[in-house]
């Protein structure tokens, strides 16, 4: 399975969907659709399936910038936790 992206936006900023297996190869992809949002960015990670340790770091960089993380299964947040530490 591939990653999905799906952009949606209204006034309180722009959600950006991701759907399947996050890998390496498309943190540059998701990294310039978050470039292209706007000031109030947050991704949504329900749909998320696997991560590996490149994509648990960019989205720890993310979160440091002030992209919300949302609805990010408790292993990928733990996992985030631990990669700051």
């Amino acid at each position: 399975m591939t990653l999905r992206i799906e952009r949606s936006s209204d006034r309180g900023g722009t959600t950006i969907r991701l759907i399947g297996r996050m890998q390496a190869e498309h943190v540059s992809e998701v990294e310039r659709q978050i470039e292209e949002s706007g000031a109030k960015v947050a991704l949504d990670l329900e749909e998320v399936a696997l991560v590996d340790v490149q994509v648990v770091r960019f989205l720890g960089i993310c979160e440091a910038r002030g992209v919300d993380v949302l609805n990010c299964s408790p292993y990928i947040s733990d996992w985030i936790t631990r990669e700051r530490a």
